[in-house]
This record gives structure tokens, sequence and C-alpha cells, in this order.
């Protein structure tokens, strides 16, 4: 099938975990919603032939968050499926700031699409951050001070 990059805005819940666990929900309703294939998250998880071989190209292909900025391992089968944080000085380096914005999110990823598929651009966009399929990074975004929204990205398939 390919590669998929998927990338979503989502409410800060309090936690990382909280935040990915309410994305999951929304998802799983609007994929599965209607659907008499899966009546739980659970249920698409234990699904092993499906996950493993297609999967659903959507944050549900990661099913949990690790705090550490260190890159995922393609040779380690514990990295894939993970959530991790953009690391802060690769924060910084897209953003320019410590606390982006959801908006300055949607502009760096709108910009980083558009150049897809262009010739050789920039390096180090903010897509070019992810660089491991079957995984997504995160970032705590800010409305003033507050956190108020992660910004999510990443991809799967091969």
């Amino acid at each position: 099938m390919g590669a998929s990059g998927w990338d979503y805005v989502t409410p800060f819940k309090g936690t990382v975990e909280e935040s990915l666990k309410a994305l999951h929900a929304q998802v799983f309703q609007e994929e599965y919603g209607d659907d008499d294939t899966y009546g739980s998250i659970e249920e698409l998880w234990e699904d092993e032939e499906f996950m493993g071989e297609e999967g659903t190209h959507t944050i549900l292909d990661i099913d949990r968050v690790v705090h550490t900025t260190a890159a995922p391992s393609d040779r380690d089968a514990q990295d894939y499926g993970t959530l991790r944080p953009l690391a802060p000085d690769r924060v910084r380096h897209h953003f320019g700031t410590e606390h982006p914005t959801p908006a300055q999110f949607r502009a760096a990823l709108t910009r980083d699409y558009a150049a897809l598929g262009q010739g050789p651009g920039p390096a180090g966009t903010l897509l070019d951050e992810c660089r491991m399929r079957w995984t997504g990074l995160y970032v705590v975004l800010h409305t003033g001070a507050e956190p108020t929204h992660l910004g999510i990205f990443g991809f799967s398939g091969d």
C-alpha cells in the first residue's frame, strides 16, 4: 500500500497520554464507528494480522507514548507504534520559539507538504524529523502561556 503521512491538532487533556487516548477515540469513531469490523480500538489492535501487515494509516497505528527524544530504531520492535516528543532544540529550530501555537504548527505542515515532490528542498523540514515508519512525534502547542493542543504527525506503511 505504501507509506502514508498523517497529522493532527488535538486538544491537550492534561497529559500526552490522555490527549492521545481522546484522539484515538475520535479517529476510531470516524474510521470504524459505522462499521461492524471492530467493536473497539482494543479489538482493532488485537487483529495482529491486519495491524502487522496493513495498519490503519492513521494515529490508530500508534498505541503508546514514550517520553524520550532519542530516535527510534527499526531494529527494536518496541519502538514501533510509539509517539515521542520532538526534541526542544528542534521545536525552537522549526518554530522559532519553545511555545509554538496551533497556527504555527499547521503553517509548518502546510509549507512542508507543499514542498513534497518539488525536488530538493531545504534540509530539515518538520516532516523530516519523523524518519521511521510506524512512529510519530508530538509538539505541545500553546495559546498564550498555556498548553492547549498537541500537534501530532507521523507515518504508517512501508
